[in-house]
């Protein structure tokens, strides 16, 4: 049976349901084998393939993405210092509402802040 084939499930019908769920056990087990199963022989295949090329499996798959680092908060509400932005992306509410009421930017700077150099 593939993934496209039609199942008629009509049969069940002759089945108690203490049978039905003793079925679904059964084939729960037997799912998570094969898929254990299709699992290792995918493996086994890129193994062979990354070997006839001459590399290794990270040289054929390539390395993960760098995970960008974490980036310091730039700027704090002066009211509630649990608000903090980075000065990244869309303002927050309390920085375009500090700005309307005639703040300036830098001064909502958290103290000590240094920029990176680029």
């Amino acid at each position: 049976m593939t993934s496209t084939t039609k199942f008629d499930a009509a049969f069940l019908i002759q089945y108690s349901s203490p049978e039905l769920r003793a079925l679904v056990e059964a084939v729960t087990v037997e799912l998570k084998k094969r898929e254990a199963g299709d699992v290792a022989a995918a493996r086994a295949k890129i193994h062979a393939i990354a070997q006839d090329l001459g590399v290794t499996v990270a040289e054929l798959v390539g390395k993960p993405k760098a995970q960008q680092p974490k980036v310091a908060m730039r700027y704090r509400n002066p009211t509630d210092a649990t608000q903090e932005w980075t000065g990244r992306g869309r303002q927050p509410k309390w920085v375009a509402g500090a700005l309307a009421a005639g703040a300036a930017l830098p001064s909502l700077e958290i103290p000590g802040y240094v920029a990176a150099a680029k």
